[in-house]
């Protein structure tokens, strides 16, 4: 068993007026695929290193298994962390590198061996155990990297952006991989990127930081269908949540021609205007009445085309992207005019950045 618990964990380097971490709480479950995202300097990184042991704890406890953990030296922990940059020895085989640190343990050969043999065959290495790193390919580096922490067995596998190295393509495939080897392997993991796609597909839960505070963990539908503040749903969604400013009016907020409406409670706590958000793909062209859009750019993808355009909403121009047709998108410096689906809005308070009660 592997359950980990933040319990009001808080991190301030030293110089710093403002915590890179404050007081965050977050309990994952036994063999749980946990992700930490958000934007550059969000303290997810530094969580990560609270609880591999690299950074200390200015405040709150860490615990695994219910074992308080949060001055325990790194080596006691029973944890394995897959780097960035591979952290691989250039000199070594393949094979010794993912077995150096049984080595280093006293473990047997023969054990270390077997162990190496059953990761390198999890990861596809098998034909590369004999290599060195530098005739490997920038994917299978970091194959190797995970068959180095699959071989400790350890309770929890840590990943700090283990991906960004990697071009657009190796990415999504060996994103798949680490997923599906995650689920045969059942160890409980906590994964750090900056990639919101990358968060969305892989993990169980998602955990999303801004300026060192947690702004809402949930599984990546929970995120996309219900975000808890206007950051997580600027944050969330690729791509992005159009987020208008709008004032309050008899039963809701005019958009184009159309009423949205809002529940009284809503308007209630809202004031005098609400921040309006709509997805792209609850936006539609129309024939007649609806939004004016002047489209600026389309980017055609395939299966999807996305509009980039501009509108005037509230007396200013604002920018808009919505998902067109593929088959039939509208061109470059086309006017069309759209309406947002009503049931798929969301609502937030301008004063707070909450969501309000739908």
């Amino acid at each position: 068993m592997a359950a980990i618990t933040f319990d009001h964990v808080t991190r301030r380097h030293p110089g710093s007026k403002t915590p890179a971490v404050n007081a965050l709480d977050l309990h994952i479950e036994n063999g749980e695929f946990l992700v930490l995202v958000g934007p550059s300097g969000c303290g997810k990184s530094t969580s990560l290193r609270m609880l591999a042991g690299l950074e200390e704890v200015d405040g709150g406890r860490i615990m695994i298994d219910g074992r308080d953990i949060t001055h325990t030296p790194p080596k006691d922990r029973d944890i394995a962390m897959v780097f960035q940059n591979y952290a691989l020895y250039p000199h070594m085989s393949v094979a010794d590198n993912m077995g150096f640190a049984l080595k280093l343990g006293g473990v047997a050969k023969t054990v270390i061996r077997h162990r190496v043999e059953v990761a390198a065959e999890m990861l596809d290495l098998t034909q590369y155990l004999d290599r060195k790193p530098k005739a490997l390919s920038g994917g299978q580096r970091q194959r190797v990297a995970m068959g180095r922490a699959i071989v400790r067995q350890p309770k929890v596998f840590l990943m700090d952006e283990p991906l960004s190295n990697l071009d657009a393509k190796l990415r999504v495939q060996t994103r798949t991989q680490i997923a599906q080897l995650q689920r045969r392997l059942a160890t409980t993991t906590v994964y750090v990127t900056h990639d919101q796609v990358e968060a969305m597909t892989m993990g169980d839960r998602v955990a999303v930081l801004k300026d060192g505070v947690l702004q809402q963990c949930a599984s990546p539908r929970e995120l996309y269908r219900r975000p808890v503040n206007v950051f997580v749903a600027g944050f969330m969604g690729s791509p992005a949540m159009n987020l208008y400013t709008l004032p309050v009016g008899d039963g809701g907020v005019t958009f184009g021609d159309q009423l949205i409406p809002v529940p009284r409670r809503c308007l209630a706590a809202a004031g005098s205007e609400i921040t309006f958000g709509i997805r792209p793909e609850h936006l539609h062209i129309v024939d007649a009445g609806g939004l004016e859009v002047d489209v600026d750019v389309v980017e055609e993808l395939g299966s999807d085309a996305f509009v980039f355009g501009h509108c005037r909403i509230n007396g200013e121009s604002e920018q808009i992207l919505l998902r067109a047709d593929w088959r039939n998108p509208p061109a470059k410096g086309d006017t069309i005019r759209v309406r947002a689906d009503p049931q798929e809005a969301h609502v937030f308070s301008t004063a707070s950045g909450e969501r309000l009660a739908d």
